[in-house]
């Protein structure tokens, strides 16, 4: 049996409260000595006990068993996916892929996850993992949780049912989700099929940026953010948890679904955003800003604006700016970049980079538009605006260096010849006689 209530309650961290069933919520008290039909009452911690109130992360869970009810964890092998970014030599050519193959093989998205990048460790608790995904079949009786980082999903083909223990959350292309570290999870596959992007953050909790001088709106606003509404299962049978664990997958049998909350409040919970809510900020004047302006959600470091993980999205918009080379410049950067296409064409390459696609930029590589799109900028009216659409591309930018596996440098989809991009870019050096 499935019961759920429908729709989402809004806002970014905010202490929430819902329940399935009218009167299951205690009132005055967290864990009082009887829960009301026969529950139990279960801490679900996020951050340290003693963490600051304005950064305290959990929530309360009301359930049908407590989360200690499951078999032996087992190892189990899914050897795509792990977090050994390994200690050697990590190039400092610039990379890039085209999109993940479908599977020809039945995949669910446990099995379909394959890590691309990473750097820092769950042991050490900083650092991102960057994994692709490539599914064609629901996880069945399957259930999975990540204790070693926070998940942030971006599906780029095909719709998401994400199934938690907190509530459904209903995910499509240019939306994102965000499983919290611990949280039991399954999805199905509305479409068949779905390809997407996912970050695993070793590190702080994302949270919104400080808007600072550009005042008390912009970027993404609080309220867009969506966390479900109280749903359960009250199922038994013979199902498997699976967890990702220290940067290796274990299993175990259980008796019943683990989805079984059925009410909980707090701030601690799985929640949505829709990219296409994001409110861009630029120049109405000349030069290209920053790429930080598009900066949705981050990762704090020990570094003061410095992040552990910076998310930033490429969205559409309209350039203006005067006497300005108005596509992404040609830059290095101290931090290390990870891009991903989930829709359209990325304004700062003319072909190469599809939706699925993914570029890995470590820090003081050069990168930047390739030729064509130099001598087309070079020579546009700018006069006009450049009104950029139907587009959607994303960066996981950290203050790390990413370091690419070996199964994502030796994979058949890698592109062997991306520098060839920057080949045909002409010197127009004239100095005076």
């Amino acid at each position: 049996m499935s019961v759920a209530s429908n729709g989402y309650q809004s806002g970014f961290g905010n202490e929430f409260a819902t329940e399935a069933l009218p009167g299951t919520l205690p009132v005055g008290r967290n864990s009082p000595q009887r829960v009301a039909h026969g529950l139990y009452a279960e801490q679900l911690s996020g951050t340290a006990f003693t963490a600051p109130r304005s950064e305290n992360r959990r929530s309360w869970l009301y359930r049908i068993r407590p989360a200690a009810m499951h078999g032996r964890f087992e190892p189990i092998q899914q050897p795509r996916l792990h977090s050994a970014f390994g200690d050697g030599p990590v190039t400092p050519d610039q990379l890039r892929w085209n999109p993940m193959p479908m599977p020809g093989a039945a995949t669910d998205f446990v099995d379909g996850l394959f890590t691309m990048a990473g750097n820092g460790s769950p042991a050490g608790q900083h650092g991102i993992g960057v994994h692709v995904y490539a599914a064609n079949r629901d996880m069945e009786g399957r259930y999975f949780y990540d204790a070693d980082g926070e998940l942030l999903i971006l599906p780029q083909e095909g719709r998401l049912h994400i199934a938690t223990e907190m509530g459904v959350l209903e995910v499509e292309p240019q939306e994102i989700a965000v499983i919290p570290r611990g949280v039991r999870f399954s999805v199905a596959l509305p479409d068949g099929q779905a390809r997407g992007y996912v970050c695993e953050n070793f590190g702080a909790l994302l949270k919104l940026p400080d808007l600072g001088p550009i005042g008390s709106n912009g970027l993404a606003n609080p309220r867009d953010f969506l966390a479900p509404n109280a749903a359960y299962e009250d199922r038994e049978g013979d199902f498997e948890l699976v967890a990702k664990f220290q940067g290796h997958l274990w299993r175990a049998d259980i008796g019943h679904s683990p989805l079984d909350v059925v009410a909980w409040h707090g701030n601690y919970a799985p929640y949505k955003y829709d990219l296409r809510r994001f409110n861009t900020i630029g120049s109405i004047s000349y030069d290209h800003p920053d790429p930080s302006i598009f900066l949705v959600l981050h990762s704090p470091s020990d570094t003061p604006g410095t992040s552990n993980l910076d998310f930033v999205i490429f969205p559409p918009r309209w350039l203006v700016a005067q006497d300005t080379f108005r596509p992404p410049w040609f830059h290095r950067n101290i931090a290390s970049e990870f891009m991903g296409l989930i829709h359209g064409v990325y304004d700062a390459k003319a072909d190469g980079f599809s939706p699925g696609g993914a570029s890995l930029h470590n820090s003081m590589t050069g990168h930047g538009p390739d030729a064509a799109t130099f001598e087309k900028a070079s020579a546009a009216d700018l006069s006009r605006p450049d009104v950029i659409e139907g587009t959607m591309a994303f960066m996981f930018e950290s203050r790390a260096v990413i370091r690419p596996t070996g199964q994502a440098l030796e994979a058949p989809h890698r592109q062997r010849d991306y520098q060839a991009c920057w080949a045909g870019l002409r010197k127009h050096f004239a100095p005076p006689a």
